[in-house]
C-alpha cells in the first residue's frame, strides 16, 4: 500500500501519513492487489456473508483485502455497518420513467447514513495509528458517524457545526453519542480551513472526506451492490454530490473490480447535485477543468449545502473513467422525488433523494434511456431532517406535488365511512 498525490503523483515514503500534499491535492491510497484471484476473492465474500460476531460480519469489512489490508483485527472499530438493502420499486420506475430502477438503502447503516461505511475505516486506522482525538467539520451525517464509532472506542470527538442551514436532527444525534460539538459562524469550508491549520498541533486525527481511508471503506458500497447483483452491474449508478467523496469512492470501486475481474461491465455514473450548492456540475457543463468555489451555497437538502467540495479532482477523474455525467436539481424537484420515495416504502433524506430527481431528469433530457437500468444511492435515513418533512407535508415552503396532510375531522362512522370513500373532512 502506498499513499500518492492525486495532483502531482507524489508519492508518500511507506510508513508515513499525511491528509494533503504541499501541491494541495489529496492523497489517494493505492493497493498492491495484482495478486489477487477474482474467483477466490468471490467465495471468500460469499462465505463471510454468514459471519455474525467477528469484524467480517460488517459489509465494509467483509472486503477487507481491497480496502484496508494493513490495519490490525485488534484496531477495527465496527458496528456491522454496511449489509443495506438494495430495492426495486414499481412506483419509482414508473416516476422516473426507467426500466428497471434499483435502491441501494444506505440510510440503513448504524448511524443512518452511508459516511459509517467510510467512517468505521477512518477510526479503525487512527487507533492503529495511537489517536484517541477524533476530529470533522459536518453538515450532520459526518459528525453522527463519527461521534458513534468514537465512542465505540472510547475515545472523544471534537465536531464542528456550522450554526446555519443544516439539520437540527443530526447535530441532536451527534450530541448522544458524546462528542464535543463546537457550533460556528461560517460554513462548512471554514471548518475544513480551521482544522487542516491546527489539527496536528491539537493533535487531532481528521476524518472528513481528505482522509484518503475515508474513501476506501466508501468503496465497499459498491462492492456490496455488485455482490448483490451476482457481479453483473446495472447501466448507470446514480449518487448525489457534496463533499464529491461518495462518487471518488464509486470510481476507485468500480476501477478495483473491473482490474480484478471481478465485474466486466462497468456502469456509467451520474452525478446530481442540488442546483442551490453545485459548482461541480457548474465547472462541468462549462467544460472547464478548474473548480469555481460557490462562496454562498444554499439547498434545503442540506447534506449537500457544500460550496468547496474537497475531493473535486477525484470526482472528475470518476467521470472521466465513466464516461460520466452531471445534472442538478431544484429543491422542489428533490422534495417531490422524496416523498415518493417515501412513500414506496424506503424512505430517505432530502439529499438522498436528488438521485431519484436526478435520473427523472435525465431520462426526460434524453441522456438516460427509459430501456436502461440504473442503481440510485440513497445515503441518509428519512428521520435525518424531520423539519424537511414537516415543511413539505403541513408547509407551504415547496410546491409539494404530493404533499400528505394530517386529516382533522370528527370520531365518528359516518365521517370515517366518508373518508374511506374519498371524502376528507377538516374540522
Amino acid at each position: 500500500m502506498r499513499l500518492q498525490c492525486v495532483d502531482c503523483e507524489r508519492e508518500l515514503p511507506t510508513g508515513k501519513f499525511e491528509y494533503q500534499c504541499t501541491c494541495g491535492g489529496l492523497y489517494d491510497i493505492i493497493h498492491d492487489n495484482a495478486n489477487l484471484d477474482a474467483d477466490y476473492l468471490k467465495r471468500v465474500f460469499r462465505d463471510r456473508l454468514s459471519e455474525r460476531m467477528t469484524p467480517y460480519a460488517s459489509g465494509v469489512w467483509r472486503y477487507k483485502e481491497l480496502i484496508a489490508p494493513e490495519i490490525p483485527e485488534s484496531c477495527i472499530v465496527t458496528k456491522y455497518e454496511g449489509n443495506t438493502g438494495l430495492y426495486s420499486s414499481e412506483l419509482l420506475q414508473q416516476y422516473t420513467g426507467i426500466r428497471r430502477i434499483l435502491l441501494k438503502a444506505q440510510s440503513e447503516n448504524p448511524s443512518g447514513s452511508f459516511k459509517d461505511n467510510g467512517m468505521t475505516v477512518a477510526v479503525s486506522h487512527g487507533r492503529s495509528l495511537g489517536y484517541e482525538r477524533f476530529t470533522c467539520t459536518s453538515t450532520g451525517n459526518t459528525s453522527s458517524s463519527l461521534a458513534m464509532y468514537a465512542s465505540l472506542a472510547q475515545c472523544t470527538s471534537y465536531v464542528f457545526v456550522p450554526n446555519k442551514n443544516i439539520s437540527l436532527n443530526k447535530v441532536l444525534q451527534t450530541l448522544s453519542y458524546g462528542a464535543n460539538v463546537i457550533s460556528f459562524d461560517g460554513t462548512y469550508d471554514d471548518g475544513i480551513h480551521f482544522y487542516e491549520k491546527y489539527s496536528e498541533e491539537l493533535g487531532l486525527y481528521i476524518c472528513n472526506s481528505i482522509n484518503p481511508w475515508r474513501i476506501e471503506g466508501q468503496k465497499s458500497i459498491i462492492f456490496e451492490i455488485a455482490q448483490y447483483l451476482n457481479w453483473e452491474m446495472p447501466d448507470w449508478v446514480v449518487i448525489p454530490g457534496g463533499a464529491l467523496s461518495n462518487v471518488t469512492a464509486l470510481g476507485k470501486g468500480l476501477e478495483d473490480l473491473k482490474r480484478l475481474g471481478l465485474i466486466n461491465k462497468v456502469p456509467r455514473v451520474a452525478l446530481v447535485q442540488a442546483e442551490g450548492a453545485s459548482p461541480f456540475h457548474q465547472m462541468v457543463a462549462k467544460g472547464e477543468d478548474t473548480l469555481t468555489p460557490q462562496p454562498n451555497p444554499y439547498t434545503r437538502a442540506s447534506a449537500l449545502n457544500i460550496g468547496n467540495p474537497p475531493s473535486w479532482q477525484k470526482a472528475l477523474r470518476t467521470l472521466e473513467q465513466t464516461t460520466g455525467v452531471t445534472c442538478s436539481v431544484t429543491d422542489d424537484e428533490i422534495m417531490d422525488a422524496k416523498a415518493k420515495v417515501d412513500q414506496s416504502g424506503i424512505g430517505c433524506e432530502p439529499a438522498s433523494a436528488a438521485t431519484v430527481a436526478g435520473l427523472r431528469k435525465l431520462i426526460t433530457q434524453g441522456t438516460i434511456h427509459k430501456d436502461e437500468t440504473a442503481v440510485c444511492i440513497l445515503t441518509g435515513n428519512v428521520l435525518k431532517d424531520t423539519d424537511a418533512l414537516r415543511d413539505y407535508h403541513l408547509g407551504d415552503a415547496f410546491t409539494s406535488s404530493y404533499r400528505n396532510p394530517i386529516v382533522n375531522a370528527e370520531l365518528t362512522i359516518e365521517h370515517m365511512r366518508d373518508f374511506l370513500k374519498g371524502n376528507a373532512y377538516t374540522k
